[in-house]
């Protein structure tokens, strides 16, 4: 610990100690300063889902079709190994060609391209891969506007996206428990419409008494959390997340920064002041779980949240709402499990009981992932609203913040 404080130290010169460190309120500037290396350009996420039609669909399956450009199966490959070398994700940034322009006619000329391949009879396997490819790009629509709204916080001009829409004054409703029985439950996609390979096969599951909240947990209780030094107090915290805390200095989550009057925070409108009933948005899975412990409850299982999400409809603050930001929880038919914030559970992302990878390079799609990462559910105000379902699962490394994530609350009963 000595050793970490004296590194902290020479780091921030100036200031005495660790504790001072820790309550010294990070700038707009000094967030910025805390580029993202996993955000993407607009048009390379514009190129890249054309290429995944390209690359795993026109190339195979239509008759004499060329590559648009040859570079681009290089510059636009975001991890498939099977399909060959690729740019690097943290210099995506600097890719100053192809223009936008190219990056249009690119997309016409796949579209057209598809569209010539889907006028034909097209086998089974085929028809999948198309119904993954617009499911992929529609992850990209929610990718996309994290990556935006990363890139303009990153602005010491701190421009918006767009305008800010009217929002609720009222506060925030009282939090209660909704209780479930447990016992033997089924978990995952039951194989009736669209899902991705992760979540199935669906499989069962055993689950001891347990409440979740019936809401997420609001800015106004993050702001207690804070104020009861949260950031400061090692006890709540894993050892890797009170590391991740010292290290990079959070008290607060991210896009959020002492103002004149106060927290405020930035959004795809702008920056505003903090509002205490709406979801805490930006979160980690460390910051989720210290929260939890701070509030003496703890993060729900992802069996757990997706047995209360059974039977109830994927309807939410989604990307259809259109507000690209967490509402007030005031209303009592508000902030539900889908919608507003991604929400953090304690499962690591592993694979189902009895999931195989699929053969080839569409494989690498999920399986490949599972080490490392957390699982989170229910869809966020960016996420489309035909995407989601309950068996959706979402996943980041622990110390992941960039996603619109939040947390809700379960304990044991």
């Amino acid at each position: 610990m000595t050793a970490i404080v004296d590194h902290i130290d020479q780091r921030f010169s100036g200031v005495r100690s660790l504790t001072e460190v820790l309550a010294t309120p990070l700038s707009a500037e000094d967030q910025a300063a805390q580029s993202m290396p996993d955000a993407s350009p607009t048009k390379w996420h514009q190129a890249h889902t054309t290429w995944f039609f390209e690359t795993f669909i026109l190339g195979p399956n239509l008759h004499g079709y060329e590559p648009f450009h040859p570079a681009f199966g290089y510059l636009f490959n975001s991890y498939y190994e099977a399909v060959g070398a690729r740019h690097p994700r943290p210099i995506r940034g600097l890719l100053t060609r192809p223009s936008l322009e190219e990056v249009r006619a690119y997309r016409t000329h796949v579209d057209a391209s598809m569209q010539q391949l889907l006028a034909g009879r097209i086998d089974e396997s085929t028809s999948s891969l198309v119904e993954l490819g617009l499911h992929h790009e529609q992850q990209h629509q929610e990718l996309l506007l994290m990556d935006i709204k990363h890139l303009f916080s990153c602005n010491p001009l701190r421009p918006s996206y767009r305008s800010r829409r009217d929002e609720s004054a009222n506060p925030a409703r009282p939090l209660s428990w909704r209780e479930f029985d447990g016992g033997v439950v089924e978990i995952g996609h039951q194989g009736e419409g669209f899902a991705f390979d992760n979540e199935s096969p669906r499989h069962r599951a055993y689950l001891e008494p347990y409440a979740l909240a019936d809401r997420p947990v609001t800015c106004g209780e993050w702001l207690e959390f804070i104020a009861d030094g949260g950031y400061a107090r090692a006890e709540f915290w894993l050892s890797e997340g009170w590391n991740t805390v010292m290290t990079e200095r959070w008290q607060a989550p991210l896009y959020w920064s002492m103002g004149d009057d106060g927290w405020d925070i930035f959004t795809l409108a702008g920056p505003r002041p903090v509002d205490p009933n709406e979801p805490v948005c930006h979160v980690s899975l460390f910051e989720a779980d210290a929260f939890a412990r701070w509030a003496g409850a703890r993060l729900p299982s992802e069996s757990e949240w997706e047995s209360a999400a059974a039977g109830v409809p994927p309807v939410g603050q989604l990307l259809d709402i259109d507000t690209l930001h967490p509402r007030s929880v005031s209303d009592p038919d508000s902030a539900g499990l889908f919608g507003d914030v991604w929400e953090w559970t304690s499962s690591a992302y592993q694979p189902y009981p009895g999931f195989v990878t699929a053969p080839g390079a569409v494989g690498e799609y999920n399986g490949k992932f599972m080490v490392n990462q957390y699982v989170l559910r229910g869809g966020c105000c960016a996420t489309p609203a035909d995407h989601i379902r309950a068996t959706y699962r979402n996943f980041f490394p622990a110390a992941a913040r960039w996603a619109f994530s939040g947390v809700r609350l379960a304990k044991d009963l």
